[in-house]
């Protein structure tokens, strides 16, 4: 555990990512994820967390374990075709990762959702998280595209939430 980790976590407030993520970068990535979904039959969520517990912190939670039990929290598991996918942003730490169901196992690899996650980690760092975000919905609506066509059914909500 690093201390420089655990500062971090400590001092981060909720206040900035809520600032960058106000109500109108909510609303576009809100948008962007019905506009992605009108194109394949996947799910995309989006959830944000500003920080992780001193316990979580202490107990050496890595940001994708975290994001796997935001997945199953928010239900991300629970679609028909198994094809819903979260993209969970770990404000404190500037990691994102993405977590796909089971649908995906042999269709997208580990390297192409790394991918995605790396290209939004570059925006992050050059200082445009919304922008991050949206580039992160459309590389998984592409990879998505590719294997489940479009369907009108929406099973998951598009709102991104913070947890």
């Amino acid at each position: 555990m690093s201390l420089k980790r655990v500062f971090r976590h400590l001092v981060a407030t909720g206040f900035g990512a809520r600032r960058t993520f106000d109500q109108a970068a909510l609303a576009a990535i809100e948008g962007a994820i019905a506009e992605s979904e009108r194109t394949h039959g996947g799910e995309i969520c989006v959830a944000f967390e500003t920080s992780l517990s001193a316990y979580e912190l202490l107990r050496g939670v890595t940001p994708r374990a975290r994001a796997l039990q935001v997945f199953a929290s928010l239900g991300v598991w629970d679609t028909e075709a198994n094809n819903g996918v979260l993209i969970y942003v770990l404000w404190a730490d500037h990691d994102v990762e993405i977590v796909a169901d089971r649908g995906y196992n042999g269709r997208v690899s580990q390297q192409e959702w790394e991918a995605v996650c790396r290209k939004m980690e570059k925006l992050f760092a050059e200082g445009r998280a919304v922008d991050a975000v949206l580039a992160g919905i459309e590389g998984v609506g592409a990879l998505s595209a590719k294997h489940y066509p479009a369907s009108d059914r929406d099973e998951l909500p598009n709102r991104p939430v913070f947890v």
